[in-house]
Parts: structure tokens; C-alpha cells; sequence
């Protein structure tokens, strides 16, 4: 006899999150989903924080906005201080904050190199580690989603320095889910497939590229911030306790194919 599913295990209702890259896109997105399974939110943005503040107030969870430019660790120690400032505690981490860089790998840069690595990469290991150590602190374990992308599994092109970092998240997902499970810390990833993002305008500009992209897709279409809710609710909730350094392709079937 199978044991009964319960709504229970999503709930989020009291937990904090604190959400990077949260004013647009696949950040807003997990940001509001978060906030209707409970979470308040700790929003961390380079630019205007946009919608997603008032959207997650209309719903009814509380939002603290945190500007900071994560292309150097600098701001890591202040978003931790904030998020305890403002709610006392922190339960999940997203460090889904990126940016990309594109130029044939003969062209490519050092600045390029290091201002997407920065981000996507070193940062993404610094602020999972202070927030870790946060979790140390409240004996309480918690949860760590990290967003890879499909150029963790593939190599791409004219994406050098995306692609590095990109897979270097994937092994560093792995790295600390292994030393951090026993402390009852998850940490797991997220890579989108292609979705409709300010990222990815280049690529949906591009007639050809674009008919090539949906032409593997088996779901048939460009994904959607939205496509990522259930996917972050169940990492970030009393449902993945078991899961750990796992990634999960939210792809419409790309890698499949």
C-alpha cells in the first residue's frame, strides 16, 4: 500500500528565501512561486527590482530588496546580514543571478571571461557558502538550489565563458552536496532548457537559430519562467529531503532528443 501524498510536503509557509536575480525572468518567476507555497522572500538585484516585489506583497508574503552587484563576492556577507536583519533566519537559497558573454572562442576575452565567470561561478560558491554556514549556525539544514543550464551537459557555441561556468556548477552542486548532506543541507540544481528570457532574445531574433532550437524541443515550444514554480517549490521544500547534488533539466525534452 502505497503512502499518501500530502499537500504538506511543499509548504513553505514561514521559510525565507533569499532569491538572486529575482527582478526579471526565470528569477521573478521562482521569486513568486516561492512566495505562494509561503516563503517570504529576500529579492537580491543588480538593477531596479521591478515588478516582483509588489506582486509577491499583493499575495500576501513579505519582500526585502537587496541591490547588489554580485560580479565580485563584496556584497555576499551584507545580503546574509540583511536577510537575518529583516526575518531572523534563512531557509533557501536560489543563486540563480547570471549573465552571458558571446564571441567566437578565437575572439574571446579576458573581460568576458571574468565578468560572466564572476558571477555565475565564483559568486555562486561564496554565497552558498555564507549561507551555509547561516544554516550551521541555526542547526536547522536547509536548502541550496543552484541554476545550471543545458551548457552544463553540452559544450554550445561562442559561449565560452557561460559554458565553463555552467558546468562548473553542475560539479560544484555535486562537491557540496557531498560534504554538506550529513548537516542536513540539500543542495541541488536547476538547469532551464531554453527559455524566453532577456538572455535568449539574440537567439529568438535569429529566424534560423530559433526554428533550429524548437525543431529539438519535443514539447514544441520556448519555455517559460513559469515552467520553473513546481520545479524550485519541490527542491525547496520538506518534499526533496532525500535528494541531494542532483540537477534537474527542465528542458521540454531537449536532452532526450
Amino acid at each position: 500500500m502505497s503512502t499518501p501524498i500530502s499537500a504538506s510536503l511543499f509548504d513553505l509557509t514561514g521559510k525565507v528565501a533569499i532569491v538572486t536575480g529575482s527582478n526579471t525572468g526565470l528569477g521573478a518567476g521562482m521569486a513568486i512561486a516561492l512566495a505562494r507555497a509561503g516563503c517570504d522572500i529576500v529579492g537580491v538585484y543588480h538593477s531596479a527590482p521591478g515588478d516582483t516585489p509588489g506582486v509577491i506583497r499583493e499575495i500576501g508574503r513579505r519582500c526585502v530588496d537587496v541591490q547588489a552587484d554580485l560580479g565580485t563576492i563584496e556584497p555576499v556577507a551584507r545580503i546574509v546580514r540583511e536577510a537575518l536583519d529583516a526575518y531572523g533566519r534563512i531557509d533557501v537559497l536560489i543563486n540563480n543571478a547570471g549573465t552571458i558573454r558571446r564571441n567566437d572562442a578565437l575572439d574571446f576575452t579576458e573581460a568576458d571571461w571574468d565578468a560572466v565567470t564572476g558571477v555565475n561561478l565564483k559568486t555562486v560558491f561564496f554565497l552558498a557558502q555564507a549561507v551555509a554556514r547561516q544554516f550551521v549556525v541555526q542547526k536547522s539544514g536547509g536548502k541550496i538550489i543552484n541554476i545550471a543550464s543545458m551548457l552544463s551537459f553540452q559544450g554550445g557555441v561562442r559561449v565560452s565563458s557561460y559554458t565553463a561556468a555552467k558546468s562548473g556548477v553542475l560539479g560544484l552542486t555535486r562537491l557540496l552536496a557531498n560534504e554538506w548532506a550529513e548537516r542536513g543541507i540539500n543542495v541541488n540544481a536547476i538547469a532551464p532548457g531554453y527559455m524566453a528570457t532577456r538572455n535568449t532574445e539574440p537567439l529568438r531574433d535569429d529566424t534560423r537559430r530559433s526554428g533550429e532550437i524548437l525543431a529539438r524541443i519535443p514539447a514544441g515550444r520556448w519555455g517559460a519562467p513559469g515552467d520553473l514554480a513546481g520545479p524550485v517549490v519541490f527542491l525547496a521544500s520538506a518534499a526533496s529531503d532525500y535528494v541531494h547534488g542532483h540537477t534537474l533539466a527542465v528542458d521540454g525534452g531537449w536532452l532526450g532528443r
